[in-house]
């Protein structure tokens, strides 16, 4: 029995030709559609070139207002199959990108909206890339639900959409049906993880690593940088010390030893440091340990006690707890979900060859 058959036999919808719909508008980040296409484009070499399917799983098509060329942020052109609304069917998974909103507030329009609205009700999974959110939104469809967007227009959005559930700092949300995603290359990160759905762990994991990204997933890993948030405003002296601090995990970062380098009394450095940062010195510290952890664990294959001296925390026990607290998830967990460099390619193609004769898994988790 061949692997396709058997897979064909305990999985019958993995082997069904997917159509991905994706919406383009003057505008858009064409990151946001180029993204997601290259992930299901990977996934269809990889499957027919493993013999797992003949015919491509995913057929993308590119949907606008009228068929013909858009012109893309970065004013690249690409080419749109048909009208939107002449796709009322046939759609498993439905893209909807961001772009610029500002300049062209897409989302505004209500035929696009009762479109959408339509077709949250025919598709199997309803998706927004970074501002592609604000059409969800606007649509009524993220009503009482979880969701994400780009970083930079979360004010925004709270302040347009509050009845939405808004997860500033997720690289992607799902809430049922509705998967949305922050900024621009989250999308990347979306698609892998529905590829993940669809096909498996493995395969997935072959298409992250054959477009040398890292498959993510939603829980240790968020949109941006800790730091982007707790950077020291008005200080140049107290910024640059947080930079030494990012550089430097290992040395000793007490608050005194700290409060030497920048010549002031322990109590008035504390102070400081909460009132410009909003965070305390203890706490930047052990963010920035952690940043350090995370840059080893996906990296490289030291062992996790030299981890947990390189990063500054010394005992791994405490680099655990500190990784529960603020990640919900171990290193050693970390490590499994993260790095790509962890287990050689010819070890992946094995396991991706035995992954269609497993039990896929139909939920993002």
């Amino acid at each position: 029995m061949t692997a396709k058959t058997l897979n064909s036999q305990r999985h019958p919808h993995s082997s069904k030709v997917r159509k991905i719909g994706i919406f383009t508008f003057p505008g858009v980040e064409i990151l946001d559609i180029g993204g997601p296409m290259e992930v299901f484009t990977f996934a269809n070499l990889f499957l027919q070139s493993q013999n797992v399917m003949k015919e491509p799983g995913y057929v993308i098509e590119v949907l606008a207002e009228q068929p013909g060329s858009v012109t893309t942020l970065s004013g690249l052109q690409i080419i749109a199959n048909c009208c939107y609304h002449d796709v009322s069917a046939d759609i498993d998974t439905l893209i909807i990108p961001g772009g610029n909103i500002i300049s062209y507030p897409f989302y505004k329009d209500p035929a696009l909206m009762a479109w959408i609205r339509l077709m949250s009700t025919r598709t199997r999974r309803l998706v927004s890339v970074c501002t592609g959110s604000f059409a969800l939104a606007e649509s009524g469809l993220l009503n009482g639900l979880r969701a994400t967007t780009h970083w930079d227009f979360c004010q925004h959005f709270s302040r347009d959409y509050p009845q939405v559930k808004l997860e500033p700092d997720q690289i992607f949300v799902q809430d049922g049906h509705i998967f949305t995603s922050g900024g621009i290359t989250s999308g990347i990160d979306l698609a892998l993880a529905l590829l993940e759905d669809d096909w498996g762990h493995e395969i997935a994991l072959f298409v992250a690593r054959y477009m040398v990204v890292f498959l993510k997933r939603p829980g240790g890993q968020s949109q941006f940088s800790n730091y982007l948030t707790t950077e020291a405003a008005n200080r140049p002296d107290l910024r640059n010390l947080q930079t030494w601090i990012m550089q430097h995990p290992a040395e000793d970062l007490r608050v005194e030893a700290l409060a030497a380098r920048m010549c002031m009394s322990s109590r008035n450095f504390s102070r400081l440091f909460l009132s410009e940062t909003g965070v305390t010195p203890a706490k930047y510290v052990e963010m920035a340990r952690i940043d350090a952890a995370r840059h080893y664990l996906e990296t490289c294959e030291l062992s996790i006690d030299t981890i947990a001296e390189k990063s500054g925390f010394l005992d791994p026990e405490r680099m655990r707890r500190a990784f529960l607290r603020e990640l919900g998830v171990n290193p050693k967990n970390y490590r499994d979900r993260f790095n790509l460099h962890y287990s050689n390619a010819d070890e992946t193609k094995k396991l991706i060859g035995s992954a269609i004769n497993q039990d896929i898994p139909r939920d993002v988790k």
